[in-house]
């Protein structure tokens, strides 16, 4: 699998909030920093269980890609996030490392989100 199609899983397994299959993905010495709300989990099992986490609190959430930048070891995706009825702006920088998820930083403005419409 190339780093696209790496990505493109990866992204699908969020939408479809199957822990399962993003956890199949990382590294296990991964490190998830969401660098807006200052979270940060290190290692495959806690990585694991922030994951669920965000899931249990946000069991409407998803993603939609806006754009996905991929090298031979690195991926970028620009995304809008969705969640309770809000909408926001993030961007994951992916390093890989062995064709699985090495780190994944998270920059969002999901300290400012905009309503939905409705």
């Amino acid at each position: 699998m190339n780093v696209r199609e790496l990505i493109e899983r990866y992204n699908d397994a969020w939408n479809a909030h199957d822990v399962d299959a993003i956890h199949s993905m990382h590294h296990p010495d991964i490190v998830f920093h969401n660098h807006t709300a200052d979270e940060r989990a290190d290692g495959a099992e806690a990585v694991r269980e922030h994951v669920a986490a965000i899931f249990r609190n946000n069991p409407d959430l998803s993603f939609a890609t806006r754009s996905l930048r991929v090298g031979d070891e690195f991926a970028v995706c620009e995304w809008t996030a969705s969640a309770r009825g809000a909408e926001w702006d993030g961007v994951d920088v992916f390093p890989l490392e062995d064709g699985l998820i090495r780190r994944k930083d998270v920059y969002s403005a999901s300290h400012r989100p905009r309503a939905l419409p409705g």
